[in-house]
């Protein structure tokens, strides 16, 4: 029997080219103004580069999104890159555009997000781990400003600042249930004024959203500079611009602002930078590197975090919004292991055919694609495929699709790379020519509270949206303060259109509870904290990273 490679290993085995060669395939000149190489395999593209291009014919945008995520794997990442590389195999000139992985999930639970099989973007440890370090310097920026606002308590406190009403945490990208609720400050005065803090993970950081919906690096530092850290003892908001540490932080951040170029396993360009996560913030790459990749390629495929109901969503309410992008055609990520779980088969069964129980599950796959369309764009079903599928499954699942008008590619990347999904990349070339009818789900103008309600009837179904007296009277003073125009990022369980987790397939009638809201002044939206979502993530009984180490070669084992 021969032994399925591991994801690492045949990314191990890649034969990558000089990054320059790379470059070269979408007409970057090799010239020092233009990019600065990392290593052999990996560059920044500089902002003036940037701008120099910035008048040329955009290419075509490709959303990739996907259902709801179950234990069984979707496996969004892996299509983006397999139909980027497929769609180079018909001759496309194609990037595809990726957030940046988080140490959190790689040493948790979820693991790298890289792609997989022979459909990965390399290296593939580096980007899984450490990558170019802008992970570290968005982490060393936000927590920058976390040591200046309590130095400048410290000193006198001239702002007035209520060290009660600080609503700037600390961060670090770590999975590390222990930090998220501290005390700071203690050991006597010499140390400043004892209060209450905690820590969120790096791609939870407001830092992290203000860096991806940036436009440039005089953009970066005006919505840092916007960013409210807290609140004076007559209310009134301070920001970081009062404290002067919009300059600093921006320092930190000019290298790490430009995109991060490297190489799919066929050695198609691929642009990884930022991310945000999904079910917490805005869940999407860069504006920069999304706007860059259409100005330097025919096709750009990005991607959407976790499922169309949070990822999708906010890549076209705020993202989208925020940067005047507009994407051509979505294409939704199924698998039929994971839509038989939606039907209700335990994970051990997922092997065994069960035509009635995929049907079953089949609502989840119609709620996501009825909510695109209320976006107005065109829509293509890729069916990521597993050997375990049977031809009873695929046909059931590619005739539903068929009798709602939506075409279903079977797509055999992890196993074929560019190769299996030659028919989705045909169908999206068809499908980018259609006119796309793009619209917001709400306008700037409805209110907050209505915005919000809007999205969960609307996108989740739910009946009615629960918030206490508190909860609407920060709504209602974000609203008089001039932030009622702001989008809504909702943060909720990814695995559930509820924020119950253990509701499947597409529940209806349900509550959306708001537990907490967050004003994001900077990134320019609001937060809206729903169920028992955690900004915080704890790692599992059992973490990936106990099995993660260095061998005697000196290579990385157990990374996936």
């Amino acid at each position: 029997m021969t032994k399925i490679k591991s994801d690492i290993e045949i990314a191990r085995g890649a034969k990558m080219k000089p990054i320059q060669e790379i470059l070269d395939s979408i007409d970057v000149p090799d010239k020092a103004e233009v990019y600065s190489p990392i290593s052999r395999y990996m560059a920044k593209i500089k902002l003036e580069y940037i701008e120099k291009i910035k008048d040329k014919k955009d290419g075509k945008l490709i959303l990739v999104t996907a259902i709801t995520p179950t234990p069984a794997g979707e496996g969004k990442t892996t299509t983006s890159v397999g139909l980027s590389d497929g769609l180079n195999k018909i001759g496309k000139k194609s990037i595809v555009c990726l957030r940046e992985p988080s140490l959190g999930p790689s040493f948790g639970m979820k693991g790298g997000a890289a792609g997989g099989g022979y459909a990965q973007v390399i290296p593939m440890e580096q980007i899984n781990l450490h990558f170019t370090g802008d992970f570290h310097a968005i982490t060393s920026a936000h927590n920058l400003l976390s040591a200046i606002i309590d130095n400048h308590i410290y000193w006198g406190n001239k702002l007035n600042i209520d060290v009660r009403r600080i609503v700037w945490k600390r961060v670090v990208d770590m999975n590390d249930r222990s930090l998220r609720s501290i005390n700071i400050n203690l050991g006597g005065i010499a140390n400043g004024f004892p209060r209450e803090d905690g820590f969120d993970i790096t791609v939870a950081s407001e830092i992290m959203a203000i860096f991806c919906l940036s436009n440039n690096l005089k953009d970066l530092e005006k919505r840092i500079g916007n960013i409210t850290i807290g609140y004076t003892r007559d209310k009134k908001p301070v920001y970081a611009k009062d404290l002067k540490a919009e300059g600093p932080m921006t320092v930190l951040l000019k290298d790490a602002i430009r995109p991060n170029v490297t190489q799919t396993l066929e050695n198609n360009p691929a642009i990884i930078h930022g991310g945000p996560f999904a079910n917490i913030a805005h869940g999407c790459n860069s504006v920069i590197a999304t706007k860059t990749a259409l100005k330097l390629s025919d096709y750009v495929v990005t991607e959407a975090g976790f499922g169309a109901d949070l990822g999708a969503e906010k890549f076209l309410n705020i993202k989208c919004r925020k940067s005047n992008l507009k994407p051509n055609c979505v294409v939704i990520v199924a698998t039929i292991r994971a839509l038989k779980m939606h039907g209700g088969v335990e994970k051990n069964e997922l092997k065994n055919e069960n035509v009635n129980a995929l049907k079953k599950g089949l609502v989840n796959l119609d709620r996501h694609i009825k909510n695109i369309k209320k976006f107005g764009l065109p829509i293509a079903v890729a069916v990521n495929h597993f050997i375990s599928d049977s031809k009873k499954e695929i046909d059931t699942l590619v005739d539903f699709c068929k009798s709602i008008n939506v075409k279903a590619s079977i797509c055999k990347h992890w196993e074929n790379g560019g190769d299996g999904t030659k028919e989705l990349a045909n169908d999206i070339v068809k499908l980018c020519e259609k006119k796309s009818n793009f619209n917001f789900l709400y306008k700037d103008s409805l209110s907050l509270f209505k915005k919000i309600e809007t999205i969960a009837k609307e996108i989740y179904n739910s009946s009615e949206v629960v918030a206490d007296t508190k909860i609407r009277e920060q709504l209602k003073n974000f609203q008089d303060n001039g932030y009622g125009n702001l989008p809504i990022c909702i943060a909720k369980t990814q695995y559930s259109f509820s924020t119950d987790p253990n509701l499947k397939g597409a529940p209806s009638g349900h509550v959306l509870p708001i537990r907490e809201v967050r004003l994001s002044s900077g990134a320019e939206f609001i937060v809206v904290v729903c169920g028992a979502i955690m900004t915080m993530p704890g790692l599992p009984k059992v973490p990936a990273a106990e099995s993660i180490r260095v061998n005697e070669k000196g290579e990385t084992e157990g990374l996936f």
